[in-house]
């Protein structure tokens, strides 16, 4: 099966790379041919110079962008995915996206089958193919390719109506910034009582409040300045506004995702935009 990805940016190169490492024939696209080019040395992946010429070398296309408005372009621009007569007729979105998105790629996609599939997990989930996916489709539908989903991921969640993967996607990461916020703050009140990050850390993560996601992110929690950025506080911010947006949709009250998105927003205000999601702790320390 030949397989094009779009979006190489830090989840999105790691899981093209296992795609192709799978003995998948790969095509790839990157706004930054740049990137496109150092994954293309590093597997044997080919390069596609636009979304179309993508849509044209291949049978399925992945794409892993980071939000509504991105893949609005990569699908319905001029030289988008779209304007291809030819090629790949299933889409799979990847990215946190709305659902009202991925509704409106599917009216918009001429008879093209468009699968909302995002992924739960980390760039370190991503680079082990580790990760959940939660699929809007059944799993006839997505048997013919089930392969290219397997090669990214430690688990593949059906969900079996279109728009659900987006909707299931969204309610995992308020929980997960949620945790994030609870942490920043509980870590914070440890250390200024006179127990030091470490030991406040190993407890929290030995009791009934631990979460795999305290565990992998644990030296992001103690310092996220001496590592690379796994997923950005504006990322958060952005997920977090399309699920209040979402639960208003449907008239459920969210008043703790919205108080934890007023808190993402001070803190991208005030310079931790493009910072880590973990670096919550020091942004909260601050304001003591």
């Amino acid at each position: 099966m030949r397989v094009g990805f779009a979006g190489l940016g830090r989840m999105g190169a790691l899981m093209a790379e296992n795609v192709t490492r799978a003995g998948f024939k790969t095509v790839v696209w990157n706004r930054n041919r740049e990137k496109a080019e150092r994954l293309a040395e590093r597997t044997g992946a080919g390069i596609a110079a636009s979304p179309r010429e993508l849509c044209e070398r291949t049978e399925i296309v992945l794409t892993m962008l980071a939000d509504d408005g991105a893949s609005e372009t990569v699908h319905c621009a001029r030289d988008g995915l779209f304007s291809a007569a030819t090629g790949a007729r299933h889409f799979l979105e990847m990215g946190t996206m709305s659902p009202d998105h991925i509704a409106a790629l599917r009216e918009r996609s001429d008879g093209r089958r468009i699968i909302d599939a995002p992924v739960s997990g980390a760039t370190d989930a991503a680079r082990e193919a580790k990760l959940m996916i939660m699929v809007g489709a059944d799993a006839e539908t997505i048997a013919p390719f089930r392969g290219v989903l397997d090669a990214m991921s430690r688990k593949v969640v059906c969900l079996d109506r279109p728009g659900a993967g987006a909707v299931m996607k969204l309610a995992i990461n308020a929980l997960i910034h949620g945790l994030n916020q609870t942490l920043a703050e509980a870590l914070n009140v440890a250390v200024a009582a006179g127990i030091s990050a470490e030991r406040a850390f190993d407890a929290i993560d030995a009791s009934a409040a631990a979460a795999p996601v305290l565990s992998y992110r644990r030296p992001l929690f103690l310092d996220d300045e001496a590592h690379p950025v796994s997923f950005t506080i504006a990322l958060a911010h952005k997920d977090l506004d399309l699920f209040a947006e979402l639960a208003a949709e449907h008239g459920v009250s969210v008043p703790q995702a919205e108080l934890n998105r007023d808190c993402l927003e001070d803190a991208a205000a005030d310079g931790f935009a493009e910072a880590d999601l973990a670096a919550m702790v020091r942004y909260m320390r601050g304001r003591q």
